[in-house]
């Protein structure tokens, strides 16, 4: 046997024969344009736009949150920019296929060079040059392989249409050589509740077509030639997470009866009935960047009243947290801050990039405070970033002004853990991204595969700093919840349970693992496993601390 790690997606494992993905098409060749510029560049702008309406379709047909992905590649196809770029090349003499070719690649480089979450998105936009590329060709575009019988997909990575639209009774777990736990990759196995492991370096050089492979999601592994114990460990226990997958929806608990509501993160009206049918209890965390992302200018309060009033009728009675608009870094908006940031991801985002435009925040918040009032959900609004009780309080008071009930902060900068008591003060609520509090404690872009081994909860010093908030909660008689996606990790969410989280959010996919582990040990139990992971000194010996 040989065994090779990367990052799991998700706690699934399977057993089955390997499938790579095809090679992509290749390079158009630079023979000089033999057509008039007019007439390749109206079949330039048809094929973009079939691919535009292919992926749409798509999207339309998967739904939650492969459809926000996969309409985020179709505007890719419909970048005016793009094809004011190909037309440029034509006019240079460069023949269609090249010039469609040349205009992706530029900015495929340019996403590449600014790192982080728009270096994930190039692979995206690869695949819209190769979708785009074969149209012009009038061939098929390289696609997942076809097969009689279940496998496992290995690529050096997966666009977004190929990883929506997958055959879920063939395709039983995916591994790539590239991406991160953020890539889209990640998160559309992760909303599919599909076993995957990335960023697996070597991965295809060591595979070929038909070579037999266990995959564990949880253990971050890929074994390839299993002996015949390892294939049946894993067959059983993936029959038992499916039996778990099956059961009858329950509130979340212990085994000892203490409730830990489990509850979805949404990124749009839409994304809630499905939620709702998957168990969440509530919503742990609604992001509100869909409204604004893409827009000239931010969107009016009775346009965003509509939108939260949607979401919040679809919980009446239950518990919906809010994050109010999370700008800067990766997700830049004009209207906010247009300054070039030589490392935005430490400058004028979240919290900060709002009070620099405070008008847009006291939008956002009067129509939160109006869904609110046209509702009857439990409405609890925070604002992202915060880095101490100074920016704590702002937010408190001006959401309180507004009419709001409940105001909290979400923990995502190290200082706040530091500062936790101070903050409580203020903060009627804490909710902690795991995603962002990782990427700055162990200084590692949680977008960049290259460094995605930092990029683990499981480290002691991302819990250490969980617990100094679950501490301080506790203290402060206030809730403390968990919205990143290490709550999606059943083993994890024991571990952050013990720490003093009093709620967990993550994909809906993911309630229904999560609440069979927690059915599995008592608030005692999962404060020992804990404990045992705050003494390790790796996110590796953290695991196997908590598990042995």
């Amino acid at each position: 046997m040989n065994a090779l790690s990367g990052v799991g997606v998700g706690s699934g494992i399977a057993a089955a024969k390997m499938l790579k993905m095809p090679d992509p098409l290749a390079p158009p060749s630079d023979e000089p344009l033999a057509a008039d510029v007019e007439s390749e560049h109206q079949r330039v702008q048809q094929a973009l736009q079939l691919v535009a309406d292919e992926l749409n379709a798509r999207a339309a047909a998967v739904g939650g949150e492969a459809q926000q992905v996969l309409e985020a590649a179709a505007l890719m196809a419909q970048d005016p920019a793009i094809l004011d770029d190909v037309r440029s090349r034509l006019e240079s003499g460069s023949n269609a296929e090249r010039a469609t070719w040349d205009a992706y690649g530029s900015f495929r480089d340019m996403l590449t060079a600014m790192g982080g979450y728009m270096a994930e998105r190039a692979t995206d936009l690869e695949d819209v040059a190769q979708r785009v590329v074969a149209r012009l060709r009038g061939v098929s575009a390289p696609g997942v392989p076809q097969s009689d019988e279940p496998f496992i997909l290995i690529a050096r990575d997966l666009a977004p249409a190929d990883t929506a639209t997958l055959d879920l009774e063939k395709t039983l777990a995916l591994v790539t050589e590239d991406g991160g736990p953020t890539s889209h990759t990640a998160i559309l196995a992760r909303s599919k509740s599909l076993p995957a492991v990335v960023g697996v370096v070597g991965i295809l050089g060591a595979a070929s077509d038909g070579q037999l492979a266990v995959v564990d999601a949880k253990a971050g592994t890929v074994v390839l030639d299993p002996d015949a114990e390892a294939v049946a460990t894993a067959g059983a226990e993936r029959e038992v997470r499916l039996a778990a997958a099956s059961a009858p929806i329950t509130d979340g608990a212990l085994a000892d009866g203490t409730k830990v509501p489990l509850m979805a993160n949404v990124g749009s009206a839409k994304d809630a009935p499905g939620a709702v049918e998957l168990g969440a209890e509530g919503v742990g965390l609604f992001r509100t960047e869909f409204l604004f992302l893409g827009a000239s200018s931010a969107p009016s309060i009775e346009e965003q009243t509509k939108a939260y009033t949607e979401v919040l009728q679809a919980f009446p009675g239950k518990k919906v947290v809010v994050r109010v608009l999370d700008a800067g870094a990766d997700k830049p908006l004009a209207f906010l801050n247009d300054a070039h940031e030589e490392n935005p991801a430490l400058g004028l985002r979240g919290i900060r990039a709002l009070r620099a435009s405070e008008q847009v925040l006291r939008d956002q918040l009067t129509a939160l405070a109006a869904a609110q009032a046209a509702t009857d959900a439990e409405l609890h609004v925070m604002a992202p970033m915060i880095a101490d009780h100074e920016e704590a309080a702002y937010f408190v008071a001006l959401g309180k002004e507004l009419g709001l009930t409940s105001v909290g902060a979400m923990a995502e900068v190290p200082s706040i853990a530091v500062l936790a008591d101070q903050v409580f003060e203020a903060a009627d609520f804490v909710s902690i991204g795991t995603n962002d509090l990782t990427q700055y404690t162990m200084a590692a872009d949680r977008q960049l595969g290259t460094v995605a081994r930092f990029q683990d909860p499981w480290h002691p010093a991302v819990l250490r700093l969980v617990k100094l908030i679950g501490d301080a909660g506790a203290r402060a008689g206030k809730s403390v919840g968990v919205c990143g996606e290490a709550a999606a990790d059943p083993a994890l969410a024991v571990v952050l349970v013990g720490l003093g989280a009093t709620s967990l959010s993550m994909s809906a996919s993911a309630i229904a693992d999560v609440r069979a582990e927690l059915l599995t040990v008592t608030l005692d139990e999962a404060k020992e496993r804990a404990a045992r992971a705050l003494t390790a000194n790796s996110a590796a010996e953290a695991r196997e601390a908590a598990a042995g």
